[in-house]
């Protein structure tokens, strides 16, 4: 970009306009450009990439205030949902990169194929922009990428966004010529207790997960049921892994390929079924 030309920055994550993590992170990359917050009105976490049912829904949009941001706007749907508004220009001029984030809760191993923070990334790849989604550790590593209101106590979010702007001020000094996903863990560490970051390959396993899952029948209401929860002890992941990195207090950097079909000249079984399917149809 020409120096006479100002970077638009969308911001957005899955935790809703009124979440602090969001706020802060939007001011860390004020110095970067043009900053407009376009973030759900509520809770989306666990959203993964949806959009939401496009034939039902009848989104409201809800211009807000945040403290030193110009322009910031909520909407009733899932980030990955604000940020294809934002593609399609419903908040003006055409944006150059979306940062999503703070997380409260580290988006690591499988984790990433749910999280709303990682997927409105994935969504701002698929309209031609880069997206860096930035997550956070919280205190007893949060479950499946998700940290709980009480885990938040103490949460160190400058710290969070310090490396967030570190990386994006490397990032705009010399934009990929091909959109990228960046999916970057923060330990929740004072800057000065953490180690460095490192390249990090994606793990399997986030740092905890879930374990079970029953159902317990609703009192009152005969073939009705809770589903009660239940996950494991906190993992010890491979040190080379985006969990492991952030467990030993380094920030992980990993980069997220698209989603490609695997070439096979087979299809098992489905031709003939299909022929068989035809033949008696006819």
């Amino acid at each position: 970009m020409g120096n006479d030309v100002v970077m638009r920055i969308l911001l957005t994550n899955d935790d809703g306009i009124d979440s602090v993590g969001l706020h802060v992170l939007a001011r860390a990359m004020k110095p970067f450009g043009h900053v407009v917050i376009v973030a759900p009105d509520r809770e989306f976490s666990g959203a993964g990439a949806a959009l939401g049912a496009l034939h039902l829904m009848q989104p409201e949009v809800h211009r807000v205030h945040v403290d030193g941001i110009d322009e910031a706007w909520s909407v009733s749907g899932p980030p990955a949902l604000c940020v294809m508004f934002s593609r399609l220009g419903a908040f003006g001029e055409p944006f150059d990169l979306v940062v999503s984030g703070i997380n409260p809760g580290a988006n690591v191993g499988r984790s990433v194929y749910h999280s709303g923070t990682v997927g409105a990334a994935l969504t701002a790849r698929n309209g031609r922009l880069s997206g860096i989604a930035v997550s956070q550790a919280v205190t007893g590593f949060g479950v499946e990428g998700q940290g709980w209101d009480e885990m938040l106590v103490g949460q160190k979010w400058e710290s969070a966004a310090a490396v967030a702007a570190a990386f994006v001020d490397g990032f705009v000094r010399d934009m990929p010529s091909e959109p990228v996903v960046v999916n970057i863990n923060v330990p929740n560490k004072d800057i000065t207790d953490i180690k460095g970051w490192k390249s990090a390959r994606l793990g399997h396993e986030p740092p905890r997960r879930m374990s079970t899952a029953r159902l317990e029948p609703k009192v009152g209401h005969e073939g009705s049921f809770h589903v009660r929860m239940a996950w494991g002890e906190a993992a010890e992941l491979p040190d080379d892994t985006d969990g492991g990195m952030v467990e030993n207090d380094y920030v992980s950097v990993s980069y997220l390929g698209p989603i490609l079909n695997i070439d096979r000249d087979d299809v098992p079984c489905a031709e003939r079924t299909l022929t068989e399917l035809i033949a008696d149809a006819r």
